[in-house]
């Protein structure tokens, strides 16, 4: 099986998130994180889009490249921010040429000045649509177990989720620490009627400004407990990615005994804290 939605309907999946390498030097840690990766035998994998479509075409070379050379499909993500119909037709259509059934439909995030910019679609629900006209693909969408940063108000925020879901086959979460942030998420979304599968996304903490820098612009809580542990290892890269790792495994733990449908795991271009994750999980 290939789709997405139908690798949810056969059992849990697992899965890890890729970005799209800008430098000769940066595409030789994918590879090597690819190689040291493709053993654990993940259900698929994904690759992210840069703001405004900054990255298409390296997020594009690198989906079609990914999904050939290894059994497990590929998964683009997508967003409709400062784009126009016809280049994401023209991208889709590039895609199913090339055998790729999943997309990850996103919004994507406005220009951090506050300018303009020319698209032909706000939401990411309306992207959603456009991929099922140009047919064939299996599509999730975003979910944040703390609301979007851009919601104002927890009710609306979780039914704007549900009116996503109820035209998409699944969701993936944003990174966060606290599982029962996501439990709440999930069960505010069943009592309005939607159980369409979200699978959460756990981020290894591999830098401490940097997930500072992401939680903050994501608006991802991050514990008064965990502050405490980052700031006793800053400056120790190993110790910061220990740390990483051990925090990762026990959130992982507790969201597969709360029975999620799968995990989506950042592996941030890097294969040894997933595959510490995987051993310390029993997965390999």
């Amino acid at each position: 099986m290939s789709r997405i939605a139908d690798l949810l309907d056969a059992g849990r999946t697992m899965s890890f998130e890729f970005f799209p390498p800008k430098t000769p030097e940066a595409e030789r840690a994918l590879e090597e994180a690819m190689a040291g990766l493709a053993p654990l035998e993940p259900s698929f994998v994904s690759v992210t889009y840069g703001a405004l479509g900054s990255t298409v075409d390296r997020t594009r070379d690198v989906v079609i490249r990914l999904n050939q050379e290894h059994p497990f499909p590929a998964m683009s993500h997508l967003t409709c921010s400062g784009h126009r119909r016809d280049q994401l037709v023209a991208l889709l259509e590039d895609y199913k040429r090339a055998g790729v059934e999943n997309v990850l439909a996103l919004a994507g995030d406005p220009p951090a000045d506050g300018s303009a910019v020319e698209s032909d679609y706000t939401y990411a629900i309306e992207l959603v649509e456009l991929i099922h006209e140009v047919n064939g693909f299996s599509v999730g969408v975003a979910a944040h177990p703390e609301v979007h940063p851009r919601s104002t108000e927890r009710a609306l925020d979780r039914q704007h989720l549900a009116d996503k879901l109820a035209v998409a086959d699944f969701a993936v979460t944003q990174f966060f620490f606290d599982a029962a942030d996501y439990l709440a998420m999930v069960d505010e979304l069943a009592a309005i009627g939607c159980t369409k599968p979200i699978i959460p996304g756990v981020m290894p903490i591999a830098s401490v400004p940097g997930v500072r820098r992401m939680a903050a612009m994501n608006h991802a809580a991050i514990p008064d407990w965990l502050q405490e542990r980052m700031d006793s290892v800053e400056g120790d890269a190993e110790a910061v990615r220990k740390l990483g790792v051990e925090v990762a495994t026990e959130l992982c733990q507790t969201l597969l005994d709360a029975g999620v449908p799968g995990l989506h795991l950042y592996a941030l271009n890097r294969a040894n804290s997933i595959q510490e994750i995987y051993a310390n999980l029993g997965l390999t």
